[in-house]
């Protein structure tokens, strides 16, 4: 379904372990599940104007792009813990996802994506003929009896 592939996460825990940030959370920290015949993903947003929200999928990759803006620098801050800017994230998706029909929504600072599994990657039945019949080829100018 999502593909898990990040050959620097190690090294990117590390730099925070060293650089004293390793309580700070994750930029759009992020759940995914299956549910019926879809791949869900919620990204956690809080105080992401759904305005500011970008998504694009181009093949199988799907980035999500938000803009918490800068603060005010007429107020005196106390604390700045929370990520300012443009940050993104991109999902690289599986090719048993259908990602023309990708639908999302924006709640409580909860950007939810519904992305279908693609019907070719459904599990289907397969008719087994039953019987005492051979199958053979049949020349297409060939008239069969029916009777």
């Amino acid at each position: 379904m999502l593909v898990r592939s990040d050959p620097f996460r190690e090294l990117d825990r590390f730099a925070q372990q060293v650089s004293g940030t390793a309580a700070r959370p994750a930029v759009m920290p992020m759940d995914a599940w299956r549910e019926g015949d879809d791949l869900v993903v919620e990204f956690d947003l809080p105080g992401i104007e759904e305005q500011s929200l970008d998504l694009d999928v181009e093949r199988n990759v799907v980035t999500v792009r938000a803009q918490r803006p800068e603060v005010d620098p007429s107020r005196n801050m106390l604390a700045t813990e929370r990520p300012r800017g443009v940050f993104s994230r991109q999902l690289v998706l599986g090719d048993n996802l259908d990602t023309e029909r990708i639908t999302a929504s924006y709640r409580g600072g909860v950007l939810r994506l519904q992305i279908p599994v693609a019907e070719k990657a459904k599990p289907r039945k397969i008719t087994v003929n039953q019987g005492d019949r051979q199958q053979q080829a049949i020349d297409p100018g060939q008239v069969i009896d029916a009777g």
